[in-house]
């Protein structure tokens, strides 16, 4: 019988993967290569890379362990050839092989290169998720918006998860409005459960510091799972000490409490330690147990099932330009700040020197703190993907874009939201204990000492006038700036264009 290649990549880590299920293991050779091309197409966090190579490493003395013949390249292997497609080739000269079986990749970067790859390359599709890319395509056609919350509900519907009978569990559909509240530093506040690296994972931290050294990131301390059965132990650990309130507190930002109640389980579904269904199987068991409350069993499986499956059905409906889109057309240069220069702005000091350290920011840090002041200083938005993609460790396009370029930035020009996520700084006053100890005044509007926020939120809002006026939720945002006194409103825009172009020119700010 003719040998085959069965290719998994770092983020097909599943026992159960479509390729894996269509190859033989009694004569097919699994090709699991870690590549520079991969490594490196973005400047990625030391810890994600990290991540990815001790799990593939992992998973492949775990396929060794079950039968399959394992075809494993490290990095700094003398034959590398330094690409996916350059390995299958090298593979396939080395054992006579011709066809290749593989799972969709999550990236039309990757999936285009398999594509042109000179060998017989069948594509089976990726059905880890939840809604199949040809089911949101169909729940996609023909619509006007393609809103979350539809698509969400549609999805409650067809898992069952909080449905009684044909109602939503508690009356709602979602339970936003107890799942805002800020939050009070707790010495006694549960932590995700952290790892020991092993041997394994040891030799791959040396290779990372020894290769990656000049990459923006922290790498040590390392303490994420690697394993299935590490992430299964963290999400039992998350699900039975953080859940309860995590919708509570899911919005708040603390400086001493970069965790607070969420589970760090994401990158553990991106590169398929865990899958969307177990996660929220036992969310739902926790809730029906009545040990967790609705609000937070709704908001968590809202996460996972909601966001993560609508924006990858967006990001493959949407075609392989759509990390490239710029509605708003900003060309500012992402400033110096997002990679640890100096800033008085202490929630941005904070956020990126957390990144820095973590390779983690949970969602509002990321949308309201890092997001809210690109979109309203007109940064690029691919640079600002670039950097999201680079700097997070569960940073994946497929699901990254869709909240950076769409969401965050509003550079889709509203296929993922019906208006801008931008704020002043009273949210972030709202949400965190930034504010405290910045150099900025969060109430003061303009003047020395005012919040940029302040300034740009209102720039931001004459800038796109044209645009954002006729927009139903922005009516009233724009008849409180009409009713300012036309001196008041030149003052803010004059000190919003110097602080800009002080942000241009490098200045700190």
């Amino acid at each position: 019988m003719v040998t085959r290649l069965v290719l998994v990549l770092g983020d097909q880590l599943t026992p159960d993967l479509s390729a894996l299920r269509a190859a033989d293991r009694d004569r097919d050779i699994v090709v699991m290569a870690e590549v520079r091309s991969e490594a490196s197409y973005v400047p990625h966090h030391p810890k994600k890379i990290a991540l990815i190579f001790a799990a593939m490493r992992h998973f492949a003395e775990e396929l060794c362990g079950d039968g399959w013949r394992v075809a494993y390249t490290e990095y700094d292997a003398r034959d590398n050839a330094g690409s996916i497609p350059g390995e299958l080739l090298r593979r396939a000269e080395a054992h006579g092989a011709t066809e290749v079986i593989a799972t969709e990749p999550g990236e039309w970067r990757l999936i285009e290169a398999l594509q042109d790859c000179p060998l017989d390359v069948t594509l089976l599709s990726d059905d880890r998720f939840l809604a199949s890319r040809e089911m949101f395509e169909g729940w996609a056609k023909g619509r006007k918006e393609l809103r979350m919350e539809w698509f969400y509900r549609e999805m409650r519907k067809r898992t069952g998860y909080l449905i009684k009978g044909e109602a939503p569990a508690g009356g709602k559909w979602n339970f936003d409005h107890a799942n805002r509240k800020p939050a009070v530093r707790d010495l006694l506040r549960s932590r995700p459960m952290a790892f020991t690296p092993d041997e394994v994972t040891e030799e791959v931290l040396t290779l990372v510091e020894r290769t990656f050294a000049d990459n923006f990131g922290t790498l040590r301390p390392f303490t994420f799972a690697v394993t299935r059965g590490q992430a299964r132990r963290a999400l039992a650990h998350f699900v039975r000490h953080q859940l309860a309130e995590f919708g509570t507190y899911q919005d708040a930002m603390l400086e001493e409490e970069p965790y607070l109640n969420h589970a760090l389980i994401s990158a553990y579904m991106n590169i398929g330690l865990l899958s969307p269904r177990e996660v929220c199987d036992a969310v739902q068991a926790a809730w029906e147990a009545g040990e967790v409350p609705i609000n937070s069993a709704e908001g968590f499986i809202r996460q996972v099932i909601g966001w993560r499956e609508f924006v990858r059905g967006v990001y493959f409906f949407e075609g392989p330009d759509y990390p490239r889109r710029n509605a708003l057309n900003h060309q500012r240069r992402l400033p110096p700040l997002y990679w640890g220069a100096e800033t008085r702005m202490n929630c941005l000091a904070h956020a990126v020197a957390q990144t820095r350290d973590l390779g983690y920011a949970h969602h509002i840090q990321r949308l309201m703190v890092t997001g809210n002041f690109a979109l309203l200083a007109g940064v690029d938005p691919a640079e600002v993907h670039e950097w999201y993609l680079a700097v997070y460790w569960d940073a994946f396009e497929w699901v990254e874009a869709p909240n950076t370029v769409g969401m965050s930035q509003f550079a889709d020009g509203g296929v993922v939201g019906s208006k801008p996520y931008v704020s002043s700084a009273n949210y972030i006053d709202r949400m965190s204990d930034y504010c405290r100890g910045c150099a900025y005044d969060s109430r003061q509007k303009t003047g020395k000492g005012a919040c940029p926020f302040n300034l740009l939120y209102w720039s931001f809002m004459e800038r796109h006038r044209d645009r954002f006026e006729g927009n139903h939720r922005m009516g009233r945002i724009y008849a409180t700036w009409d009713r300012m006194e036309p001196d008041r409103r030149q003052e803010i825009l004059s000190q919003a264009d110097a602080f800009l172009t002080d942000l241009s020119a490098g200045k700190p700010v």
